[in-house]
C-alpha cells in the first residue's frame, strides 16, 4: 500500500499523463492478476461470503470480474443465481440457474447450497417447477467409511427426511452372491439431512458391491469396496494421505488419480476444504457441499474408507489457536458437528465429555492413529504449559500406543512434527517442543517399536528423518498439495521434496515379509511417480 501510495505522489509529479496512465493500468492489471488467483484458490468462498453478509452488489461484481476470465465458471453462475435471487432479481437469477446447469454444475447444488441462503431461489415459481421436473432425493455420497474387517457404514445426505438401507452383494469368483440387506435408518434434518447405515457381519478382505435404497426405491448405480484385511494378521495394502484440498475444479481429478491405485483407505490431514469462518455455519457448509458434488471426489468416496481430521483451515482460521476448554468459544462443538455431519470415521474423539476428531483404527496389523491438532491447542507464545492435544488427548494417545498390536503404528498429525519444515512459524510441532519431546520419550521410554509419523499442512510431498538419542529415528512423510494451487517451497534439511505439481502420497505396506516394510510413494495429479522411500521394521527397533 506505502508503494502504491508513493507511486501515486510520483504521478502526480510527472506532467506526462501519458505515463501516469501506463503506470495505472500496469497496477490494475497486477491486482487483478492476483485477485483471479486468490479466486482460484478459495473457488467463490469470498463471494459467498459476501452474499451471507448481504453485500450482494460487491459479490455481483467479483463474480462477473471472474466471468470475464471464464464464462462457464460453475461457482460463479451458481453464486450469481444465488446473489441475483437475494436482491429479487428472479428473472436474472434463472438465467445464472440455466447457464450453470449448461456449464455442469449438478442441479442438486441449487437444493442444498446452503438451505437458508437458497430461500430466495426457491420462492421463485420457475425454480420450483425446474425443481420438480428434476425429483432430486439423493443429494451427496455415497461416501464409505469406518470399515473393519467384519463391517462398514455408509453416509449419504438427501434433498428431504427419508429412510435409507444399503443392499451388499459379495463377489466371488467374478460373480454376486446372495445379498446382504441393512438396516433401515432415516436422514434427519437435525443432521442437515445426512445418514449412516453399518453393516456387520461381513467377511474380511472380501470384496462387496453395494446400491442404495432410499424410501424404499432401489438405484441403479452399484459402487465396489473391499473389507479391511484380518485385524493383526500380516497384509499387503494401500493407503493413501493427503492435505491441501481447497476446491479447484481444475485438480479435482487428483481423486481420480488417488483411486487407480485401488487404497483400501484415504486419509485427509486437514484443510480439506478451507472454509475460515467458525462463526458462520452456512458458509462451512457450502466449502463441503463443493466438494461433495465433485464427480471424482464422489467416485472415490463411494468405494474407498474415507477418514478424515481437520486444521486451522476447517476447524477456525489461519494458524488458529483457542485454547483447551471444549466448550470456549461457544463455536466449538457446532464446527464440530458440522465436521461429523459431513465425514463418516470410525469415532470423533470422546464424545461429550473430550469431543474432537482423533480416533484410531487398524487395517491388518497396521495401527493408525488419528490425531486432533486444533481443538484443544492453547497459545503457542505461552511456554509454561502450552500443549496442542491437551492434557485428555494426549493420554489417550500415551494409551493407545502403549496398548497397539500394530506391526507399524502410523500417528498421522495435521502438522509436521519435524523441526524446520516451517521456520520461524510456531504453528508446526517446532511451537510445542515440550509436548513433542514428550511423546518422543513416551515412545522411547516405553519401547514403542514401529512407529511412523504422517502429517499434511505444507504444500508439497516431503520425507524427514528425525534423529533421536538413544533410540531409532522417526520417518515422517508428509503431503499436502493434493489440489491447492498455492506452494510451499522445499526445505534443504529434508530427505526429499517435491512441489511441481499436486501431488499425494502412497504408504505401501507388506507386513507378510520376514523384515515388513513400508513404501512412501510420492505421485503427482497425472499420476507420475516421482519418489519412494522404503522402511523395514528392523530399522524402527530397540
Amino acid at each position: 500500500m506505502k508503494r502504491t501510495q508513493k507511486m501515486r505522489s510520483m504521478c502526480q509529479e510527472i506532467t506526462q499523463r501519458l505515463f501516469c496512465g501506463i503506470f495505472a493500468i500496469g497496477l490494475a492489471g497486477a491486482a487483478m492478476s492476483q485477485q483471479q488467483s486468490d479466486w482460484a484458490n478459495k473457488e467463490g468462498r469470498e463471494e459467498m461470503i459476501l452474499i451471507y453478509d448481504q453485500k450482494l452488489d460487491e459479490a455481483i461484481e467479483l463474480y462477473g470480474k471472474r466471468l470475464e476470465d471464464d464464462p462457464n465458471r460453475q461457482e460463479a453462475l451458481f453464486g450469481l443465481a444465488v446473489a441475483h435471487a437475494a436482491r429479487g432479481e428472479g428473472e436474472l437469477a434463472m438465467d445464472f440457474v440455466k447457464r450453470a446447469l449448461d456449464a455442469g454444475l449438478p442441479f442438486e447444488r441449487f437444493l442444498v447450497g446452503p438451505r437458508e441462503m437458497l430461500k430466495p431461489l426457491n420462492m421463485l415459481s420457475a425454480f420450483r417447477n425446474l425443481a420438480a421436473e428434476q425429483q432430486a432425493l439423493l443429494i451427496h455420497g455415497p461416501m464409505l467409511g469406518a470399515v473393519t474387517d467384519h463391517s462398514a457404514r455408509f453416509w449419504v445426505r438427501t434433498h428431504r427426511e427419508a429412510s435409507f438401507a444399503v443392499e451388499l452383494f459379495p463377489i466371488r469368483q467374478g460373480r454376486f452372491s446372495e445379498s446382504v440387506l441393512s438396516d433401515r435408518v432415516h436422514t434427519s434434518s437435525a443432521n442437515d439431512f445426512t445418514g449412516v447405515v453399518e453393516v456387520d457381519g461381513l467377511k474380511a478382505d472380501q470384496a462387496y458391491r453395494y446400491r442404495l435404497i432410499l424410501d424404499g426405491e432401489k438405484y441403479s448405480d452399484y459402487y465396489d469396496f473391499k473389507t479391511f484385511p484380518k485385524r493383526n494378521r500380516p497384509a499387503v495394502f494401500n493407503v493413501v494421505f493427503g492435505g491441501g484440498a481447497a476446491y479447484t475444479p481444475e485438480y479435482e481429478r487428483v481423486f481420480t488419480t488417488i483411486k487407480s491405485h485401488f487404497p483400501l483407505a484415504f486419509l485427509q490431514l486437514g484443510d480439506n476444504v478451507y472454509v475460515d469462518q467458525p462463526e458462520k455455519r452456512a458458509i462451512q457448509r457450502y466449502c463441503y457441499y463443493r466438494r461433495q458434488s465433485s464427480v471424482p471426489y464422489r467416485s472415490l468416496a463411494a468405494s474407498v474408507n474415507i477418514a478424515s481430521i481437520w486444521d486451522d483451515h476447517d476447524f477456525g482460521d489461519d494458524d488458529c489457536w483457542y485454547g483447551d476448554d471444549p466448550d470456549s468459544p461457544a463455536w466449538k462443538r457446532t464446527v464440530l458437528k458440522t465436521f461429523q455431519e459431513n465425514w463418516n470415521n470410525h469415532s470423533y474423539g470422546h464424545g461429550d465429555p473430550m469431543p474432537g476428531c482423533f480416533h484410531d483404527f487398524y487395517i491388518g496389523d497396521v495401527h493408525f492413529i488419528m490425531l486432533d491438532c486444533r481443538y484443544y491447542r492453547t497459545n503457542p507464545r505461552e511456554a509454561n504449559g502450552r500443549t496442542m492435544l491437551g492434557t485428555h488427548q494426549k493420554q489417550w494417545l500415551f494409551d493407545t500406543l502403549e496398548r497397539s498390536r500394530g506391526t507399524f503404528k502410523i500417528i498421522a498429525s495435521s502438522v509436521p512434527f519435524a523441526s524446520g519444515v516451517k521456520p520461524g512459524s510456531r504453528d508446526p510441532w517446532d511451537g510445542y517442543p515440550e509436548e513433542r519431546a514428550e511423546i518422543f520419550e513416551f515412545i522411547r521410554k516405553e519401547r514403542v517399536e514401529g512407529v511412523a509419523l504422517i502429517a499434511a499442512d505444507r504444500h508439497r510431498s516431503d520425507i524427514w528423518r528425525i534423529e533421536r538419542p538413544e533410540a531409532y529415528p522417526l520417518y515422517e512423510f508428509m503431503s499436502s498439495r493434493l489440489t491447492n494451487i498455492h506452494i510451499h517451497k522445499v526445505m534443504e534439511k529434508s530427505m526429499f521434496g517435491y512441489n511441481d505439481k499436486r501431488s499425494f502420497g502412497l504408504l505401501s505396506f507388506d507386513t507378510t515379509a520376514k523384515d515388513p516394510k513400508l513404501t512412501y510413494h510420492i505421485y503427482s495429479v497425472d499420476d507420475e511417480p516421482v519418489y519412494q522411500h522404503t522402511v523395514r521394521l528392523s530399522e524402527l527397533t530397540f
